[in-house]
């Protein structure tokens, strides 16, 4: 039995043991906060909203259908911290990490899979990769539960603001969107504490960032002309999307400029709240999404389709219509397969989202579009800003939020591949074009 399993494993494409794994710590983390062990006095926790709540810190999405603070106990929220850090981190690299320290090798088909779920290229320098991630992760959460403490303390005893603080800090900084204040309010209470604002944008940055673009930045000692191009577009994004949208936020709502920034900044894509969804007028609720649908940048904790991928097909969209189709930007000719991927991931993030909206609405009939579109949007780029709807979701409408989440946590090529099954064929057609546009 066990040299099945075994065989079992070692034959699965690293796609597909990367998706059972992200399976089955959903499946453990759904039992274990689906016990008593895990509640509140006086609480009760179906097996369907442990497994959804379970699917959200997981994929890092926040979205959830019972209020954490009220529901989970210590043990709970402690379950529930971990598998926002099992998720951030992925599983790949959480078994890696737990090898190494048993002082074990890391053999050939653990690094493919590890290389999958970072989409890092080839599988040299991985593992000092993952080491110096671990450290990077270890200190920036830490620094943001020790900054936290300062600001949590004031209206909590001091052990409980320093496990508010931890949780805050490992959240943000995984672009969870989860607290354990209580209720469904996120930290609409903090919406002016200017402090806490800046601490939660900053993780949220930094996680979202992406982890080769920062160790591309501290390598080349930040120096503009050494970094990659990735890099370079990385940047551009991350600051044109967060000016942008702050501004656009700020044009069509009542927000503050602190909230309207802190808007844009969890849009791409943390899930804390310091202005209702719901107080958002229908452009607002339209910029909150496509920023959602864009995301964060590639290797980060973020979600939705990336920058790079919004970037590479605006590109060639307004490339493809000048003299030349020249795909060059920052004196660097992008290859014909980014732009492939990159229509690739568009396509299937949109046709995703289309099918979620459409049979949620079938579901729930009393739903409109705009606030079903937010809230399976806010599921496919594990965003976790939601109108407030979730909770009073039917049972069929909270599975599709949890495929919908699954999909967007490993990403649409990762589940086509995990889908497809190739067969060999030789034969070629004939070629023949057709008109667009």
């Amino acid at each position: 039995m066990i040299y099945r399993f075994r065989r079992f494993i070692r034959d699965l494409t690293p796609p597909r043991l990367l998706s059972l794994g992200f399976l089955a710590v959903i499946l453990i983390g759904s039992v274990l906060l689906a016990m008593p062990v895990s509640w509140n006095p006086g609480q009760h926790v179906h097996f369907l909203d442990a497994l959804f709540v379970s699917c959200s810190a997981v994929c890092v999405t926040g979205l959830t259908t019972v209020p954490p603070g009220d529901t989970f106990n210590l043990f709970g929220r402690t379950v529930l911290g971990v598998l926002i850090q099992i998720g951030g981190l992925g599983v790949a690299a959480l078994s890696v990490m737990i090898t190494l320290i048993m002082g074990r090798k890391i053999g050939l088909k653990a690094r493919q899979v590890l290389s999958t779920a970072m989409n890092f290229t080839g599988v040299g320098g991985l593992i000092n990769f993952l080491k110096i991630l671990l450290r990077f992760t270890l200190i920036y959460e830490v620094t943001g539960a020790i900054l936290c403490f300062f600001v949590f303390v004031r209206d909590y005893p001091p052990l409980e603001a320093a496990g508010y603080a931890l949780f805050h800090s490992v959240s943000a900084f995984n672009n969870a969107g989860f607290d354990i204040f209580g209720g469904y309010d996120s930290l609409l209470h903090y919406a002016h504490n200017v402090p806490l604002n800046l601490i939660t944008m900053a993780l949220v940055i930094i996680g979202g960032f992406g982890f080769f673009a920062m160790w591309d930045m501290g390598h080349c000692k930040f120096r503009w002309k050494k970094y990659t191009l990735n890099t370079k577009i990385v940047i551009v994004m991350t600051v044109l999307l967060l000016v942008l949208g702050t501004a656009l936020l700020y044009w069509t709502t009542d927000q503050t400029l602190l909230e309207a920034s802190f808007q844009s900044v969890i849009a791409r894509t943390a899930g804390f709240n310091t202005h209702p969804l719901s107080n958002f007028t229908e452009a607002a609720l339209l910029i909150f999404t496509v920023l959602m649908f864009i995301g964060a940048n590639p290797g980060g904790t973020g979600g939705g389709i990336k920058t790079t991928t919004f970037f590479a097909v605006a590109m060639k969209a307004v490339s493809s219509t000048m003299n030349g189709d020249r795909d060059e930007v920052f004196y660097r000719k992008i290859p014909n397969v980014v732009f492939t991927q990159a229509l690739t991931v568009f396509f299937y993030g949109l046709t995703v989202i289309t099918i979620g909206t459409i049979l949620i609405l079938a579901f729930e009939g009393d739903l409109s579009l705009s606030a079903v579109l937010v809230e399976v949007t806010s599921a496919f780029a594990t965003v976790g800003s939601t109108v407030g709807i979730t909770p009073g979701l039917c049972p069929a409408s909270k599975i599709v939020l949890m495929i919908c989440m699954f999909i967007g946590r490993l990403g649409p090529l990762t589940i086509a591949t995990v889908l497809a099954f190739k067969g060999k064929s030789e034969a070629h057609f004939t070629e023949e074009s057709i008109m667009i546009g």
